[in-house]
């Protein structure tokens, strides 16, 4: 894809399989990155890419990223927000928890961007926020992430036109369920067992993998989407087309 060759990323969650998955499309691509995450990343990292510690609930340590980023590789050309937190009570979740979730999914990204703009408009850059599908329905016992998800979309319209005078396209992709750092944990590292338990859910049977997240998120930054701002591209397997009916023949039911 055009645009991307000598270009420099910055992408929070870095660290993750997704993200990692965002960092090696990058490098691929012939970017270079700069990985951000509260956790070291585990081994060296190749060519074009480097790390700096951040905690986005830290206004100082965003800055001092932005800074790194720029000494190291000399200019910012993309964001990419993957870093979350999956806390979560449901309906008994605190203030403090509602506080932590909007820190670490939205306000973080918000700073980073505010730092970081001045180089994005110099370099007609793009960010690429994370939705989910979470954000468009209801899940039992879910309530930080969901709504967390639901307003980084409307922050992704809020951005896109506020920042589209500077030159910054402002976009999102919305995974469905993809082998994540979160499925690896709950399955112990059961693909098989993942991808089953998902495809009732998912038309094409099966959960996302990382690189096919990266895949719309490198499409998002490159010259292909130059006239493409404040959307969402729904990397979902056909989650959201299915609706509550799945895919199977419903009216059969009612004549067994």
């Amino acid at each position: 894809m055009r645009g991307l060759k000598d270009r420099v990323a910055i992408v929070p969650g870095g660290v993750t399989k997704i993200g990692r998955a965002v960092v090696s499309a990058f490098l691929d691509a012939g970017s270079r990155v700069m990985v951000a995450d509260i956790v070291e990343p585990d081994g060296p990292l190749p060519d074009g890419a480097a790390f700096t510690a951040c905690d986005l609930r830290d206004d100082a340590q965003i800055a001092a990223l932005v800074d790194a980023t720029k000494a190291r590789f000399g200019r910012i050309d993309f964001l990419v927000n993957v870093a979350c937190t999956y806390l979560e009570n449901g309906a008994a979740s605190t203030r403090a928890e509602w506080l932590e979730a909007f820190d670490v999914n939205l306000v973080g990204s918000v700073v980073l961007m505010q730092k970081a703009r001045a180089e994005l408009a110099r370099n007609r850059g793009a960010i690429v926020n994370f939705g989910s599908i979470s954000s468009r329905v209801a899940q039992t016992g879910r309530w930080l992430y969901p709504v967390c998800k639901a307003a980084i979309l409307q922050l992704t319209r809020n951005q896109a036109m506020d920042l589209a005078p500077d030159g910054i396209r402002v976009n999102a992709v919305s995974p469905g369920w993809t082998w994540s750092n979160v499925m690896d944990q709950l399955t112990g590292g059961d693909r098989a067992k993942t991808d089953a338990v998902a495809a009732p859910f998912h038309l094409l049977g099966r959960v996302a993998d990382p690189e096919e997240v990266a895949a719309a998120v490198l499409f998002l930054c490159s010259d292909e989407a130059s006239f493409i701002t404040g959307t969402d591209i729904r990397v979902d397997g056909g989650y959201t087309a299915m609706g509550p009916e799945q895919a199977v023949p419903a009216i059969p039911k009612l004549m067994e």
